[in-house]
């Protein structure tokens, strides 16, 4: 008698690399490989990853977890997607081959369209329908580009020739051997042509942006069936029951399923999401709506914040400026530093995000003297990042005040940098509370594809699982955080007053 299959595999992908994970049937980790991936960067504010590096990085990691684990493919009960949201992908319907580079969420080359849609007075509309605002961060402005980049592409388009799709889509694509073109309303969400409070692809901003219908994927359940894996990739037909985009993966990852919770996540870049229940929060701080989950036809919406460099800001002392070696040098490195020096970075790389959205400014260092070395360039990139979820935190408080929770929930890899986790407590002035398991984005779409499966209990009982590592609660003294966060503020305006 076959025994019934206990694991799930979580496949997340993300901007620079993509990692496996198995957990078993208590939801614990099995085996997990990871793999990164070359980044492009063609032109100053470009950003690329080649499709085939992704789909290979996938395949691979997805094998060796399996052969950690010592088990059969049989024994895998679902398979849970989470992926790098909008990253844009455009491939042949026919052949499966995309026909150009996937254009990612940090590309800014679609800013002068934007501006001009803001210009022509479109983008009240599209964030009433959205909840976004017109800014190259999201998808369908890519996807736009390319459109009109390859020759023949917005015919081949328009006969439904070509698949549109973000990471998620692609991947199902290819898992299943073309069989199913599909994605979940979180996804879909990030798109700027999905209206959030009818759960449907709008044609008014299909034919704004440029985006024929035919090449659309079909919006599911976070929760749902995607289809069968292709027996050959992983040695038995597995299917695809959960999916969801990195951050809200990750909010379901930190069990955020009561209005009012928050959770905020440290990678690449940063993204912190503040549960608002079946209700649509309009921002008035210029932060995003958006669905935070759909499971069973219910909708849960968010607000959140985006920063694009977080994480990226490490990587940059490592492989820019050369200074670490590791990203877990930096927490002694910012230990070490000299306290009297105010050194602030601002890491506008690829723009401002959240509150700012601007999407020309660019990276600025603020402070600097003669006896500024590694040690203050590191408390600058990790300060960096906490300011920024300070912006974040206060613009939430002031959209939601009254129920917005003061704690904040947190993960990723850069917290577990103690000191980044204390100052951060400082510069919010509340508790930031670390779980036990760091990797909740992949623990996310895990659950999704287990609680599909049978496998995992409802939320409610998930969510009493959910464990403490530790709570960092401020220590500063209120009046020296605000005389840094003060000096933040003013690092930023000047870095956006600044023009080249």
């Amino acid at each position: 008698m076959a025994l019934k299959p206990s694991y799930i595999l979580a496949i997340d992908q993300g901007t620079t690399s993509s990692r496996a994970i198995l957990f078993d049937e208590t939801l614990s980790v099995a085996a997990s490989a990871q793999q990164e991936f070359k980044q492009y960067f063609p032109d100053s504010g470009w950003v690329e990853h080649d499709p085939e590096d992704i789909w290979k990085s996938v395949v691979a990691v997805c094998r060796a977890a399996i052969a950690k684990a010592g088990i059969a493919a049989s024994g895998i009960a679902g398979i849970g997607i989470t992926n790098q949201r909008e990253t844009v992908v455009i491939w042949d319907r026919q052949t499966g081959k995309p026909i150009h580079r996937a254009i990612v969420w940090q590309d800014r080359r679609t800013a002068e369209r934007c501006a001009a849609l803001r210009k022509g007075g479109h983008e009240a509309a599209v964030t009433a329908a959205t909840g976004l605002l017109l800014d190259p961060y999201f998808s369908g402005t890519k996807a736009s580009w390319i459109l009109d980049r390859v020759k023949g592409a917005r015919r081949k388009a328009r006969l439904g020739d070509l698949c549109f799709g973000t990471v998620d889509s692609f991947l199902i694509w290819r898992l299943t051997g073309g069989r199913v073109h599909a994605t979940d309303a979180t996804n879909a969400s990030r798109t700027l042509l999905y209206d959030i409070g009818r759960g449907a692809w709008d044609d008014g901003l299909l034919d704004l942006i440029g985006v024929p219908r035919a090449m659309l994927p079909e919006v599911k359940d976070c929760a749902a069936d995607f289809g069968v894996t292709e027996r050959k990739i992983f040695g038995a037909a597995i299917p695809i029951l959960g999916v969801a985009g990195d951050q809200q993966a990750a909010t379901i990852g930190q069990a955020c399923f009561k209005p009012g919770m928050m959770k905020s996540t440290y990678g690449t870049g940063c993204f912190a999401l503040l549960n608002t229940g079946a209700q649509m929060v309009p921002s008035k701080n210029r932060l995003l709506t958006t669905i935070a989950y759909r499971l069973k036809g219910r909708t849960t919406y968010a607000l959140e914040g985006s920063i694009f460099v977080a994480g990226a800001a490490v990587q940059w002392l490592r492989d820019g400026l050369k200074i670490i070696r590791s990203a877990s040098e930096t927490d002694a490195l910012a230990r070490a530093a000299d306290p009297h020096q105010a050194v602030y970075l601002v890491p506008a790389f690829t723009g401002l995000g959240a509150p700012w959205w601007d999407a020309e400014a660019r990276g600025a260092l603020y402070g600097l003297t003669r006896n500024t070395g590694p040690a203050e360039m590191a408390r600058a990139a990790l300060e960096s990042v906490c300011y920024q979820t300070r912006d974040l935190v206060d613009a939430m408080r002031r959209d939601w005040t009254s129920r917005a929770r003061t704690v904040l929930r947190v993960d990723g890899g850069m917290v577990a940098s103690d000191w980044t986790m204390q100052f951060l407590a400082d510069t919010l002035r509340a508790p930031v509370d670390r779980p036990q398991v760091l990797e909740t984005t992949a623990l996310g779409a895990g659950y999704l594809a287990g609680l599909q499966s049978g496998l995992y209990p409802a939320p409610d009982e998930f969510a009493k699982g959910w464990k403490l590592d530790r709570r960092f609660t401020p220590a500063m003294k209120a009046s020296e955080s605000a005389r840094k966060f003060a000096g933040w503020q003013d690092a930023v305006a000047r870095t956006i007053g600044y023009r080249k």
